[in-house]
């Protein structure tokens, strides 16, 4: 119990010094008042009694302060006096424990009456024993706990902080079975009841359960807690009392520290339900868990584990690129069941759950599987390029391929380069898996040999010769083949391709001097068929030149003789023409007169002699133009010559008014003589052209 000095002053937290030092003030102040009235009588006969005033100050403590003036310091020796019998008469007599709201106090009984002791292995008194209790002394008042009697040791209460767990050790309890290495599960009020722990067959030792986040109210007597804090000094390291995390792209593979050991054969315990996921191991165990590897992986998320009772290791989840598909290959599981029918011969193939080769291929994409019981093989679901040669194709299966050494008909060793092209269906992909193991295995132990083997024998049928100049045959054929054989895998082979051949040096060398002489002598051959050939063209090319003459001889007497004809055709035509067109021009005129006859006959007998006659004058001088009236005419009457002038000026105004215009003068005609002896003057007007 903390001394009463140290809780002085604290009235919040302690009830008890706050009612002492208020009745400390009390009895001060009466105190000082009377002995203020007792030294004033004493006095009163020699002078004046002097009043005693008592000021109240008030002060920043929740009680009032006061102060006595002229008081003696021994006045105050029974007001001390009075105040600690006050205060330790409760105490020593009444057993009284204050315990403040964010404390437990943990009790010890040094002694009982009765001498009753704790049986032999119990740490915790039940039933009023002497030693440390079970029950603790929650915040308050507590009457009853005499100091000769009984220690009360106050410790504060237990803080879990959030994200984090706290481990408990129990000091007392029942012993764990061998079988288990941590305390069973009991309902104990997350510890805070030690009673109830132990009255209810909790067992002494680590705990399976532990503490989440909050605040408790534990008795450290019997419960030692290991936190995030301390947790160094037990041997832990921060990282274990934290909430788990599994990251989203990982799973968390389990392996149990307690429980049942593993049946035999098996290498993983078997999926228990209904303990959250390892939260509550006391389910766990219940449900008849084993210790180990355990089957059931944790997923993305934040899960309270006990380190004492699982450890987790986070691995990638399994991914499934595009252009392949997994088969799972499961250690684990539900009896073999197969499934792959009376055909397939060479292997199980089961349902999903069941140990084996499951039957369903996993597809692209990310998976969450147990890594540590199940294998997953990927087989490539495109086409894949085998080489046998020095080229190795990214997916690293032909590394270990090299060119064919084949041996021909006529005894000669050569290389021979092939590429094979595979395709594996995702259906058939845990068919070559349960036959072969993996791709790696189909590679060496079934398309090598089986291809190598195939081109060693068939190259023994041709020469080397013979099978360079027929490869695209040679590659028809072992196509056909390896369809055929790789069927039977439930491989389909998509092409063979033969590539680089490379016969021997010594054969080459004399091949290739066969050739150039043979070469040599279609050149030659070629060379004096090129002179045979330009003999003939200079042969040809001066008769040629002959011929030209000859040509244009013939040519120019064939053109004289031409144009002679031409001629002669020529007269005959203009002498035929001139005589059809005097010909003709006879008849015209012949059928002109013979026209007019008729219509002068006609007119004749219409009009009479005379009267045609005149007709046709006048139609004459119509046609011809012939003046019968002058456009002037100047003529002169009773010896007057007026008739020239106005003639005269007639004509000038004529001229005036056809300035613009080209006007022939009009032609003066001579003025016939009249009966009565006047001349006329006749002026003819030209008319505008």
């Amino acid at each position: 119990m903390k001394p009463f000095s140290s809780s002085f002053g604290k009235t919040k937290k302690n009830k008890l010094a706050g009612f002492a030092t208020t009745l400390i003030a009390t009895l001060a102040l009466a105190g000082g008042i009377n002995s203020a009235n007792a030294n004033s009588l004493k006095t009163s006969t020699a002078q004046e009694i002097t009043p005693v005033s008592v000021q109240v100050e008030p002060t920043k403590s929740t009680f009032p302060r006061y102060q006595a003036a002229a008081v003696e310091p021994f006045v105050l020796i029974p007001v001390v006096l009075v105040g600690g019998l006050v205060i330790f008469v409760p105490l020593f007599f009444g057993g009284l424990v204050v315990i403040g709201e964010r404390e437990v106090g943990i009790v010890v009984k040094k002694f009982t009456i009765s001498g009753k002791g704790l049986p032999a292995g119990q740490l915790i008194a039940l039933n009023g024993e002497a030693g440390l209790q079970a029950d603790t002394l929650a915040p308050g008042w507590h009457w009853g706990y005499w100091p000769w009697q009984y220690s009360v040791r106050k410790e504060t209460v237990v803080v879990v902080p959030q994200s984090e767990i706290a481990l408990i050790v129990a000091a007392d309890g029942e012993s764990i079975p061998p079988e288990r290495i941590l305390g069973k599960i009991v309902d104990c009020d997350n510890f805070q009841d030690a009673r109830k722990f132990l009255t209810h067959g909790g067992e002494k030792g680590r705990q399976m359960g532990f503490l989440t986040a909050g605040t408790y109210r534990i008795n450290t007597a019997l419960f030692k807690v290991i936190t995030a804090a301390n947790a160094s000094s037990h041997g832990m390291s921060t990282e274990q009392l934290r909430v788990h995390t599994v990251a989203s792209d990982k799973v968390g593979i389990v392996t149990t520290l307690d429980g049942m050991p593993i049946s035999a054969g098996e290498i993983a315990g078997a999926v228990i339900t209904g303990h959250d996921n390892f939260q509550n191991s006391q389910k766990f165990l219940d449900g008849g868990g084993r210790r180990g590897l355990q089957e059931q992986i944790l997923l993305s998320g934040s899960w309270n584990l006990n380190p004492w009772f699982v450890n987790v290791e986070q691995v990638p989840m399994t991914e499934i690129p595009i252009g392949y598909v997994g088969v799972v290959i499961s250690f684990v599981g539900k009896a073999q069941e197969d499934v792959s029918g009376a055909a397939f011969t060479h292997g199980n193939l089961v349902n999903p759950g069941h140990k084996g080769v499951w039957v369903e291929p996993l597809y692209p994409g990310k998976h969450p599987l147990n890594t540590r019981i199940m294998k997953v093989e990927l087989v490539p679901t495109i086409n894949i390029v085998l080489n046998w040669s020095g080229r190795t194709e990214r997916h690293k299966y032909d590394a270990n391929l090299e060119a064919l050494t084949v041996r021909s008909k006529d005894g000669f060793a050569f290389d021979l380069e092939v590429s094979q092209i595979i395709h594996v269906g995702a259906l058939d992909a845990p068919k070559v898996i349960s036959r072969v193991g993996s791709m790696q295995n189909l590679v060496d132990n079934v398309l090598e040999p089986s291809i190598g083997n195939y081109f060693r024998n068939s190259a023994q049928d041709y020469t080397v010769l013979d099978f360079l100049n027929a490869r695209s045959e040679r590659q028809v054929e072992a196509s056909e083949y390896i369809k055929a054989a790789l069927r039977a895998y439930d491989v389909q082979a998509i092409d063979t391709l033969i590539g680089d051949i490379q016969p021997p040096a010594t054969l080459m060398q004399t091949q290739t001097a066969r050739k150039i002489a043979e070469e040599e002598r279609k050149t030659y051959e070629v060379q004096q068929m090129a002179q045979t050939q330009r003999q003939q063209l200079v042969r040809e090319t001066a008769l040629a030149d002959i011929q030209q003459e000859m040509v244009k001889s013939e040519q120019s007497v064939q053109i004289a003789e031409l144009k002679a004809q031409a001629q002669i055709k020529q007269a005959n035509g203009e002498a035929e023409a001139t005589k059809l067109k005097a010909m003709a021009e006879a008849e015209g005129i012949r059928a002109t007169g013979n026209a007019k006859a008729e219509t002068y006959r006609t007119g004749v007998d219409a009009l009479g002699t005379q009267g045609y006659t005149a007709m046709q004058l006048m139609q004459i001088i119509g046609d011809r133009n012939v003046r019968l009236i002058p456009d002037i005419l100047v003529g002169g009457s009773n010896g007057t010559t007026n008739g020239l002038v106005d003639g005269l000026l007639s004509m000038i105004l004529w001229n005036q008014t056809n300035k613009t215009g080209e006007v022939t003068p009009p032609i003066p005609i001579t003025p016939p003589v009249s009966q009565n002896g006047n001349s006329q003057l006749l002026v003819e007007l030209p008319k505008d052209k």
